[in-house]
């Protein structure tokens, strides 16, 4: 049971990838625990500033479980006006 974790931007360049799979049934939470674990203390600190969106939709509890086969964006603060 997997999920999809699609990277922007910053957060982009701190994963060092554009995309990857992780474990399903977890929470947002634990998902980003396990997500800075993985790539560093660098993407640790943009997951901290960022908004996430589960299948395009912005999640506001992130304790519930992410069920198998949904995409999880990372969207890190963009600048502009």
């Amino acid at each position: 049971m997997e999920l999809t974790v699609r990277y922007f931007a910053g957060a982009r360049a701190a994963a060092g990838r554009s995309e990857e799979t992780a474990s399903a049934g977890r929470s947002l939470d634990e998902l980003l625990d396990d997500l800075a674990a993985r790539h560093g203390e660098r993407l640790a600190v943009v997951l901290k500033a960022a908004s996430f969106l589960v299948d395009g939709v912005a999640c506001h509890d992130r304790r519930a479980p992410l069920p198998a086969g949904v995409t999880v964006d990372v969207l890190p603060p963009f600048a502009g006006g």
